[in-house]
């Protein structure tokens, strides 16, 4: 039997959501730990084919208990080579863990934003076939420098670094798996985060505008990005079908 992909979920508005749904697709068994219910990061890695950090608030500089386990199963899953996929705070927690650093940015950056691929990037293909600038959505109040040994792969406007790679690791600023009813959670939860607009902070207006044909578009972008990195976890473009995903609570 295929080894499971393993997602941390830090919020419940921010699920694995049609990364999820690319899985089951594709017929890659995987399981939603989630750690915003109190659930124990789980330290084996014998058990899994690739470990994906998904967004949520938080400082990983000032890094809560479950945030430091994942700190530490980072390291020890780069040792042993294992395929990682940061969204968002994962991405920052992947960016820290291997030696890069993590700051607050000039601004938040909220919404839809384009993202630009770095012409000179020697990072194989994550992005290849994309066009040069591509709209994402954003959600965040700090940034990451690239990790030594790193490559940058996009950069935007209102925060330089967006995704970064090395080797089967790749960090992605930005969310491409967010689905319409998370978007839609965010604006209300973290309401105050866009009470001041700006051209880096969008209101839920335009946030939500048009949602299901963006949100469509977004995960075009997805297909081509997860797909290559499911097969670095796998080697190959489709797993044998092996049932849905699994919840741990």
């Amino acid at each position: 039997m295929m080894k499971p992909v393993r997602c941390f979920r830090h919020i419940v508005c921010e699920p694995p959501g049609y990364l999820g749904t690319l899985l089951e697709a594709r017929g890659c068994p995987f399981e939603v730990v989630c750690l915003d219910e109190g659930v124990a990061v789980p330290r084996d890695l014998d058990t899994v084919a690739g470990l994906v950090f998904m967004g949520g608030p938080g400082n990983v500089n000032e890094p809560t208990g479950w945030m430091q386990q994942e700190l530490d199963l980072i390291g020890r899953a780069v040792e042993q080579g294992i395929p990682l996929l940061g969204i968002c705070l994962g991405a920052q927690l992947i960016a820290r863990a291997l030696g890069g650093a993590v700051m607050p940015g000039d601004t938040l950056e909220v919404g839809w934003h384009e993202v630009e691929q770095v012409a000179d990037t020697a990072a194989p293909g994550w992005f290849a076939g994309l066009p040069a600038r591509f709209e994402v959505f954003q959600w965040h109040a700090h940034t990451f420098s690239i990790p030594p040994g790193a490559v940058a792969l996009l950069r935007g406007r209102c925060a330089e670094h967006q995704a970064f790679s090395l080797g089967n690791i790749l960090a992605t600023q930005f969310h491409l798996e967010i689905m319409p009813p998370s978007i839609e959670g965010l604006t209300q939860r973290f309401s105050s985060d866009i009470e001041q607009l700006s051209d880096c902070v969008q209101g839920a207006d335009v946030i939500t505008a048009d949602l299901e044909t963006r949100t469509r578009r977004l995960h075009r972008v997805a297909d081509v990005v997860f797909g290559r990195w499911l097969q670095a976890v796998y080697g190959y473009d489709r797993a044998p079908a092996v049932g849905r995903g699994r919840v741990t609570r």
